[in-house]
């Protein structure tokens, strides 16, 4: 690869399904990579599985993209808005003799598989349609052929993984990929190009210089370098990130929480904590576990990629957004949380949100938590029968009643408020741990939660006067 190329990747997700982890933290790799070199991210709609791909998904995808703050200089484009090129470019490796038309059928290949298998031999194309010289072929049949392409046979493939090392792939190996299908309605006779030919057809033609995609895709790698080096093109340097794994060592899976993207927008995470915490999967700087988007952009130079597989931990991820949560604006929290307020039903005043936002976030780990703190204020307390009965004997509720009656009288600020309860401790030879705890659990329906002077002074003085008269 050129040095003095820019320096360009790409995000291809295939939109029959929401975008999940595993792809979420390759467009991360890809991005952080792009931004550190002044490079271009390029984002890629792989659609030709028509049958199973879905507008919805794409619409996903592009949103998951966009509340990541994963930026792209270009696209996203189609790859089924680009099968002109692609039938273009098959028909030229046609006459070039880089390819050639295959008319055996499933039923044919099932049984030279099986033939294969019983001999103890690996299932592969014997190369029955493909020309050589001095081969006579037989008669085409009547049906239409797929396309394979012609595979060297000779030597192998080689190249220097920036995650795994040098590896390398026998041509031997390889048999003859079908690289469109059969379609007896085109003209040429050219069906839909398959994914292994549409990909790299679209990195030479996007000018891809770096590929970061996960280890699942090596075995693809030879079969396309074959191909671009078919079609005269320079040879991509390649990075495969082992995959991420649940906490069990197996695949992650639906049970683990490789679920949408976007889900874990919606239970309440931040996005720069999921960029955080997806970036310490498979790649580090140092012992460094909290980072900005600009730090992972100026450390983020291709190197330090683990090459063992990641292990997913939940639990780690709550943390990393904790401390985010901990760490953002108030007014951006407030804002965060009107709409799932909205949800519940629950509506709370725009100013007094913003400092309830200040009071409660040092103790929660998601929105959603901070959501059911703030609740209280929104919907009527329930205390448990059982905090009731703990926290609100009957000794402390004159108490609770002399209580209502100043803070019916006093200023209604934090510091009045806890001038007030320190009165009434003194006229009825209390300590705070028995007043404190009954007027949360009536107030608020728990019986624990920041200063309690803090925590009252956000209600409106009736809201307050209204629980205290349950006593």
């Amino acid at each position: 690869m050129s040095s003095d190329k820019k320096i360009r990747t790409r995000i291809a997700p295939s939109p029959t399904g929401f975008l999940h982890l595993g792809t979420a933290r390759t467009a991360l790799f890809c991005w952080a990579f792009a931004r550190h070199h002044g490079g271009e991210f390029i984002l890629r709609i792989e659609d030709t599985d028509v049958a199973r791909s879905t507008q919805e998904a794409v619409d996903q995808i592009v949103a998951a993209m966009d509340w990541l703050e994963l930026r792209y200089d270009e696209g996203p484009y189609y790859q089924m808005q680009r099968i002109e090129r692609y039938r273009e470019v098959i028909a030229r490796m046609l006459d070039e003799g880089t390819a050639y038309r295959c008319w055996a059928t499933p039923e044919e290949l099932d049984a030279m598989r099986e033939a294969q298998r019983a001999r103890g031999e690996n299932p592969r194309y014997d190369g029955r349609w493909r020309p050589e010289p001095g081969k006579v072929l037989p008669t085409p049949p009547a049906h239409a052929p797929v396309i394979r392409f012609r595979n060297p046979t000779e030597g192998g493939v080689s190249w220097d993984d920036r995650c795994k090392g040098t590896i390398t792939i026998s041509n031997a190996e390889l048999d003859d990929l079908i690289i469109a299908r059969a379609d007896a309605t085109t003209p040429d006779g050219i069906g839909t190009p398959t994914y292994n030919f549409c990909v790299v057809v679209d990195d030479l033609d996007m000018r891809i210089t770096h590929v970061i995609r996960g280890d699942d895709h090596v075995n693809n790698t030879p079969r396309q370098i074959n191909i671009l080096r078919a079609l005269g093109g320079e040879v991509p340097v390649y990075a495969h990130v082992p995959m991420i794994l649940g906490p069990d060592g197996d695949k992650l899976s639906k049970r683990h929480g490789a679920v949408s993207v976007l889900q874990y927008r919606d239970d309440g995470y931040l996005p720069e904590a999921m960029l955080n915490y997806l970036a310490r999967l498979g790649w580090s700087h140092g012992d460094d576990e909290l980072f900005s988007r600009e730090q992972l952009v100026q450390w983020f130079d291709g190197a330090h990629l683990s090459k063992s597989a990641a292990q997913w931990d939940a639990a780690k991820l709550q943390w990393v957004n904790a401390h985010y949560i901990k760490q953002a604006d108030d007014t951006r929290l407030a804002a965060l949380l009107q709409p799932l307020l909205a949800a519940r039903g629950q509506a709370i005043d725009a100013a007094r949100l913003v400092a309830m936002c200040a009071l409660f976030k040092d103790r929660c780990a998601t929105l959603v938590e901070l959501a059911d703190w703030l609740g209280m204020y929104a919907a009527p307390a329930v205390p448990s029968e059982a905090d009731l009965a703990q926290h609100v004997p009957v000794t402390v509720r004159p108490a609770l009643k002399a209580l209502r009656d100043r803070l019916a009288a006093c200023a209604w600020d934090k510091a009045a408020i806890a001038a007030e309860m320190k009165a009434v401790l003194g006229e009825f030879g209390l300590k705070m741990p028995q007043l404190a705890p009954a007027v949360r659990v009536l107030v608020c329906g728990r019986a624990q939660t920041p200063s309690i002077d803090a925590v009252l002074a956000l209600f409106e003085r009736d809201e307050v006067l209204h629980r205290l008269q349950s006593v």
